[in-house]
């Protein structure tokens, strides 16, 4: 049902905005030629975001128009039971095997994770249509395409004119932050409590993309970048992949971009500091970057063995800019990933590859300070809205360099030894689903084995004080001490040695700030009389 705000809308809409969506949708209905088919911006001069059943519409002409080039299908639904559309471009049929026996370099690129943030979603039909069209044929030699435009449908759907502050636009509204279980699908990929983070953790595990691109909007500090990004920033993650992103490929983008558009793009942060109280010296002014916790995208991602890019086009720049902005950030990484579509398949597979037992891993850290840098500082002009009156703001062209401290990676403030195995007891069905889910592989034993293993000894148990996504973050102090144990028939058994081994020691690890033990997910197990943890790893 359309609530008052939305009608409100459709009243101010203006004559050429309401043409521009009737001849839209007549072409959308009998398409004549992909050239016709304009995604919603696009049919209202960049005043309005496509509806989720718009985005269905679209991707039906566009697949309709060349029937051989874009397949659909769904990977899943939302908790408001919405299909979750995927385009598949570069395969013979949709399913997972043909995507993998193409050989190619798998893509997934995913927009509206949050309902309101829509520019992803406007960019990623963009490019479903551009490449129905043929204009990017090189792409396809060694690349498949999964794109999925709007991933929080429930979350789109709740239009209001402000969801998004003063934000410039789109001036019909947008939809709101969370998904309609009020959970941020953006901090689920850990936790996996909505039917949209499980049906995209099923995409990882059946698919299998090397790289992901998850697109955003930010509406932080007033910078002049048109749009920022992040690689993966957890420390548990493969070298090799945060080298590859930070050393070649994001500054490979960011130089191409500023040739060809003279726009500036920058790695994602918010500025720190400012005027101290008085009598105080200021606090420290720095760029600082946001979380390294894998129940983020792109941390989740790179704990996975997989290249992740974290877009956030740019809040105070114009929405057709903005649309624009993540449009080429989209088209040049695409353009780096061609051209090195080899590295990339070599690193991710030695990734798989890698030997970690042993090793020493993060489980814990803190922002780590770096030199100093130029962040380009902004400026933006105020607006009223057209329709309600609330403050907007756009982006000047005003750019003020700065030099400050920039706190861009990460430091882990507590690492652990990885064991070779985890051996979790049959009665913790619920953590043992959880692994599974994840695509962890697990073995069973079917007898009672006899194990030198280590227990993690309790020393301190405790909750968050307030709930955050429903949880009541638990945490754990101790310490892993030499153990005998006799582990009974039907003990699951996780080896490291496996593809998701640092995903798994990650979700296992009792002092692990965003797995198994974090999110309660063991809270039957950690009552306040047990002193030893429930599962147990090998000694090795």
């Amino acid at each position: 049902m359309r609530g008052p705000k939305e009608i409100c809308v459709k009243q101010f809409l203006t004559l050429a905005a309401l043409l521009a969506c009737t001849a839209t949708a007549a072409a959308q209905s009998t398409p004549t030629s992909l050239d016709a088919l304009k995604t919603k911006p696009e049919a209202t001069d960049f005043q309005e975001t496509s509806r989720y059943q718009e985005v269905v519409d679209f991707m039906n002409a566009v697949a309709k128009a060349a029937p051989k080039k874009v397949l659909l299908t769904t990977f899943g639904e939302t908790n408001e039971k919405r299909a979750l559309p995927l385009a598949v471009i570069g395969a013979s049929a949709a399913t997972p095997e043909a995507v993998r026996q193409t050989g190619k370099i798998r893509v997934y690129i995913q927009g509206n994770i949050h309902g309101g943030e829509v520019e992803g979603k406007e960019s990623a039909q963009i490019l479903i249509r551009e490449l129905a069209q043929g204009k990017h044929e090189d792409w396809l030699k060694t690349m498949v395409f999964l794109i999925a435009p709007i991933y929080n449908a429930d979350g789109n759907e709740r239009f209001a004119l402000n969801n998004r502050g003063p934000q410039h636009g789109p001036m019909g509204g947008q939809g709101q932050r969370p998904n309609a279980q009020g959970l941020d699908l953006n901090r689920d990929h850990m936790k996996l409590d909505s039917p949209e983070a499980r049906a995209v953790v099923k995409l990882m595990n059946d698919y299998d993309p090397h790289v992901s691109m998850d697109l955003h909007t930010t509406n932080g500090t007033r910078h002049a970048y048109h749009l920022t990004y992040a690689p993966p920033l957890n420390q548990a993650t493969d070298p090799a992949i945060i080298s590859l992103l930070r050393q070649e490929w994001l500054p490979w983008v960011t130089r191409t971009i500023k040739t060809k558009y003279n726009w500036d793009y920058y790695y994602y942060g918010n500025l720190g500091g400012g005027r101290g109280r008085a009598g105080e010296p200021a606090p420290e002014r720095a760029w600082r970057s946001f979380d390294s916790r894998p129940r983020f995208n792109n941390n989740y991602i790179g704990l996975r063995n997989r290249i992740a890019v974290l877009s956030e086009a740019f809040a105070y720049a114009s929405f057709k800019d903005r649309i624009v902005g993540t449009s080429r950030f989209i088209e040049e990484n695409m353009n780096f990933l061609n051209a090195n579509a080899a590295k990339v398949r070599k690193i991710v597979e030695a990734a798989d590859a890698q030997q970690i037992i042993g090793t020493r891993l993060g489980l814990r850290s803190q922002l780590a300070k770096g030199p100093e840098v130029e962040i380009l500082m902004g400026a933006t002009t105020q607006e009223k809205h057209p329709v309600d009156g609330h403050t907007m703001e756009l982006r000047t062209d005003e750019r003020k360099p700065e030099r400050m401290a920039e706190y861009g990676t990460f430091e882990a403030t507590e690492s652990e030894r990885v064991p070779s195995t985890y051996y979790v007891p049959a009665e913790l069905t619920k953590a043992i689903d959880h692994l599974r889910t994840h695509g962890v592989r697990t073995t069973t034993l079917s007898a009672p084995t006899k194990v030198a293993v280590e227990e993690f000894q309790i020393t301190g148990n405790s909750v968050a004080p307030r709930a955050f996504e429903t949880h009541t973050e638990r945490t754990l102090t101790g310490q892993w001490v030499a153990a005998e144990r006799e582990l009974p028939a039907g003990t699951v058994v996780v080896n490291i040695k496996q593809p998701l081994g640092r995903l798994a020691f990650y979700l296992v690890e009792p002092r692990s700030d965003d797995g198994l033990v974090d999110w309660n997910i063991l809270d039957a197990a950690l009552g306040e009389s047990v002193k030893v943890f429930p599962i147990v790893r090998s000694r090795q």
